[in-house]
């Protein structure tokens, strides 16, 4: 089988593209608008491995990229959450149109299944009582969760329009290995570094707002059954199914790691939603129960990737 993903050097591309190669069978292309940012990890230990160097824009050649392909992954995006109101019209320009001409290449190029990982943190907005169903309406308050949602219909559109199967998962907040420890994404991830390195870490509000977060093999092992299943829905949540405060999530860190943190606080964010957590059972209906791993278990694991990998 031929493989592509799309935005592979990221940190969710980076894991499933490893879990991938393990089938020496499958040819597997990595696209990404740099080839530097695949430094992550070294690939040159896989034969079965293509690494594409391209801008995702609507000039991008995309019948070139899916030619040939059986399963694409589309991992491209080009904001973040936090700062997806700020601009608008380029960001859907960046996004949305890109998109459009690579669903185009897909339906021509008779692609068997598209995978589109969306955002089950920022698509039902702030209205929904959690946990969080696939069933509610999408009330996304961000520029970012808005276009996940528009994408999601498209690729609804394409299946209606030209048989193109697809895949939605609706992302919680994942963390653990080769996820930036010093980006803007990713509250568990960072603060178990600045908690290493023994730096502030700075909390928007007082600290009370909930999240779904979920270690990262747990995520790529439920998007395997996700895409290798043969089931009748086509959109599902993936996190672990119940929340966690920022407060709550600090002082997890600091008995799992045995350190003491020194928290900032600061005003609150608009586009922070107070509470949101997902409703998994659609998924372990189909699939069998998700177990993800405990958030102690995995900040230590979280952490001692990051004593490894940045010689903390």
């Amino acid at each position: 089988m031929n493989i592509i993903i799309l935005g592979a050097a990221g940190f969710i591309g980076t894991n499933i593209a490893l879990k991938l190669l393990e089938n020496k069978n499958d040819k597997i292309t990595l696209v990404d608008t740099d080839k530097k940012y695949f430094c992550a990890f070294d690939y040159n230990k896989y034969e079965n491995i293509n690494i594409v160097e391209t801008p995702f824009d609507k000039k991008t050649d995309f019948n070139k990229l899916i030619k040939g392909q059986d399963v694409v992954y589309h991992l491209f995006s080009t904001i973040i959450p936090t700062n997806s109101n700020l601009h608008i019209p380029y960001e859907f320009e960046s996004n949305i149109v890109p998109t459009l001409h690579m669903l185009d290449s897909c339906a021509e190029n008779f692609v068997k299944k598209i995978v589109f990982i969306s955002s089950g943190g920022t698509v039902y907005g702030k209205e929904s009582n959690c946990p969080l169903s696939e069933e509610m309406a999408l009330k996304p308050i961000t520029s970012y969760g808005i276009q996940k949602a528009t994408i999601e219909r498209l690729l609804y559109l394409y299946k209606y329009m030209y048989g193109l199967d697809y895949r939605i998962i609706r992302l919680s907040n994942p963390y653990g290995p080769y996820q930036r420890p010093n980006g803007q994404l990713g509250a568990v991830t960072t603060f178990i570094y600045k908690a290493l390195k023994n730096e502030d870490i700075i909390v928007y509000g007082d600290g009370s707002v909930i999240r779904d977060f979920i270690y990262i093999d747990d995520v790529v092992k439920a998007i395997m059954n996700i895409v290798n299943g043969n089931s009748k829905h086509r959109t599902f949540n993936l996190g672990c199914g119940y929340g966690t405060s920022i407060k709550q999530l600090i002082q997890i860190i600091e008995f799992a790691l045995n350190v003491k943190v020194n928290v900032k606080y600061t005003k609150p964010r608009k586009v922070d939603v107070p509470i949101n957590f997902l409703d998994i059972s659609r998924y372990e209906n189909e699939y069998g129960k998700l177990k993800p791993l405990k958030l102690d278990m995995g900040i230590r694991k979280t952490a001692c990737f990051i004593k490894d990998k940045y010689q903390i």
